[in-house]
This record gives C-alpha cells, sequence and structure tokens, in this order.
C-alpha cells in the first residue's frame, strides 16, 4: 500500500512560516512502525489546538500528521500480535509530537502502543474517551493502587467542566465514589449533576483557607488547575487520601508546606499520561470498557466534525468557548 494516497491534517514549519492544512500524501510518507491502520475516529485535545495553530510547541519535527489520538483498523501489520480487520486505539505516546498522528485517514502506529480495541466499547466511544478519558482513567487507577477507597469520603475534581474533569466525573461515579465537582460555571451545574456528581461547589466560594492544615473535607482529589487551588485541596484532604495532579490549567506553580504528606499522610500522584507503560495501559482500557465505563458518553461528546472543521474547532477552543468532548470522524462509517 506504499503508494495509496489519502488525505491528512499535516502541520508544517518551516521558509513560509507555520501552517496546518488538509493536504493528499502517500502510505509510505508515514512514520515508521509496525501497525498500519485506516483511522476511523480521532478527538480534539487542548493540546491539539495548540499543535494546530502553532500557539504552543508541541511538535519536535515537521512536518507531521495532527491528532494525539487514534482509532481504527488495521490494514497491515509486521507484528504478529495485529491482524487485518483488528479495531485498535493508541493515545499519546508520541503521535503529532515526534511522529504523524491521527488526523489522517491512515496511520501508521509502532506496535508497543498499539491497544487492540477491549470488547464492550466502540471505535467511536474509544475516542470520545481518547487521552481526557485515559488520563482521568489512570488518575483513579494509581490511587487505588494507592489505597484509595469510596469509604475516605468524597472525591472533589476541578476544573470539572473540561473534558478529563466532565470524563472523570462518570468514571470515578461508576468506580463507586461520591464525586464533589469544583467549577466556575455556575449554568453547568445540573450538567454536572447529570453526569454523577452529588454536589457541584462553585469554586469562587469555596473558602477552603490557606492554612498549612485545613479542616479534612475530601478523601482525594483529581486536580485540573494546580497553583492555589491545589495547595488548599492538599490541606484539605482527610488522612492517607491521595490528590492526583493531572492538569495546570490555572497555575504551573505550587507553594505548599509539608504538612499534609508528614502529619495526614496525604500523597500527591503525578499523572502523566503520555509515557505510560504499555501494561498499565491495557488495564486502564479493560476498566474504562467495563467496570468504569462511562454512563453519558453520547452527552459528554457535544460536538462531532470532520478534518476540514479543525482549524474553526481549534480557535474555538484556544478562545474559550469550547464545552464538552469533540470527536473527529475521520472515515465515512
Amino acid at each position: 500500500m506504499t503508494n495509496t494516497s489519502f488525505r491528512a491534517f499535516r502541520i508544517r514549519n518551516d521558509h513560509d512560516g507555520y501552517r496546518a492544512r488538509i493536504e493528499t500524501m502517500r502510505v509510505g510518507e508515514l512514520s515508521q512502525g509496525e501497525v498500519l491502520i485506516k483511522t476511523a475516529y480521532s478527538s480534539v485535545n487542548y493540546k491539539d489546538a495548540l499543535a494546530g495553530t502553532g500557539k504552543g510547541k508541541i511538535l519536535r519535527t515537521f512536518p507531521l500528521n495532527g491528532g494525539i489520538d487514534v482509532a481504527g483498523h488495521v490494514v497491515e501489520s509486521s507484528d504478529p500480535h495485529f491482524r487485518e480487520g483488528d479495531a485498535v486505539l493508541c493515545t499519546g505516546c508520541g503521535l503529532s509530537e515526534t511522529r504523524d498522528g491521527g488526523y489522517a485517514e491512515y496511520a501508521r502506529l509502532q506496535a508497543q502502543w498499539t491497544i487492540r480495541l477491549p470488547e464492550n466499547i466502540s471505535l467511536r466511544e474509544s475516542m470520545i474517551l481518547g487521552t481526557a478519558g485515559f488520563t482521568a482513567g489512570l488518575a483513579l487507577l494509581r490511587m487505588r493502587d494507592n489505597r484509595q477507597r469510596p469509604e475516605l469520603g468524597p472525591i472533589a475534581i476541578t476544573g470539572a467542566t473540561g473534558g478529563v474533569g466532565m470524563l472523570a466525573i462518570d468514571i470515578f461515579s461508576q468506580a463507586g465514589y461520591e464525586v464533589h465537582a469544583i467549577s466556575g460555571k455556575a449554568d453547568r451545574t445540573a450538567f454536572l449533576e447529570g453526569l454523577g456528581a452529588a454536589k457541584v461547589l462553585d469554586r469562587h466560594e469555596l473558602a477552603l483557607g490557606d492554612k498549612p492544615l485545613e479542616t479534612s473535607r475530601f478523601g482525594g482529589v483529581l486536580d485540573n488547575a494546580g497553583g492555589k487551588l491545589l495547595a488548599q485541596l492538599l490541606a484539605s484532604t482527610v488522612p492517607y487520601g491521595n490528590v492526583a495532579s493531572v492538569g495546570l490549567a490555572a497555575d504551573s506553580r505550587l507553594d505548599t508546606t509539608v504538612m499534609p504528606f508528614i502529619i495526614r499522610g496525604v500523597s500527591l500522584l503525578g499523572i502523566a499520561s503520555a509515557g505510560t507503560a504499555r501494561d498499565i495501559r491495557e488495564q486502564v482500557w479493560r476498566h474504562l470498557a467495563s467496570d468504569w465505563k462511562p454512563a453519558h458518553l453520547d452527552t459528554i461528546c457535544t460536538r462531532e466534525v470532520r478534518l476540514e472543521e479543525l482549524p474553526n474547532v481549534f480557535g474555538h477552543m484556544l478562545n474559550g468557548g469550547s464545552f464538552g468532548r469533540t470527536l473527529v470522524r475521520v472515515a465515512d462509517l
């Protein structure tokens, strides 16, 4: 299939400047890898918007196809673990960073990062989840591995109206945890409750306080914000609760004390989804397809677009206008 031509949303940065557009290329031009797939779906993450507009230094080499998530069917494979027709997915792992990503009708993947689609989940559902859902699932896995249990108390989820936040509400609820969603968007309260949040707390009215240790309010935390809010939540977590740091929407800095760690035994867990080991990836995806599978994926997916619509989606997202997950339908299904 080396000479097979196809459409791709390709990002360039050369003497003509930074640009991204639909181009025609050939299979033989794709990044090297053992598994060639025909793409069905991808998704839009904030990182994709930064890469597609040049507003963030995401790509390490040019040109590359955009899209850090991809799902489709195997067309060719030199790895015996994958056969023609297998449904597979890949999130992160260098896609749209060091190798061609999922915004193309074909993608070539490295076998070590290619995940066979688990039973009870469709390709479409896997990309509504995408990196955002995988990140939320990875946070839950790490917290549970560190003895996070529902009995410790409610899980606070910050950035609740973002992609990770919405999916985390649904995922943690399905796993048996009481979820308290923290958001600055009061008009989204009913929506977040519909996803499974037992309480929706107004970020502007939390009044958590700035003492090294505050009254214990939360059994654990999934934090998308960073900065002052993360420090306050650490000080407000029960003994031996876990705080999973997954984002920096407010601030990348963290000014805190060691008091929550040495007095209450609180654990701060860093969640880095991109380089997660394969066995852990498979474990997370098995859960996401079964006991942790969100019940409201079609609600969380608020928009479905084609490759041609990506530039408008990126601009809308970077201007703060997006809400929910945006699915990219690459193939005509």
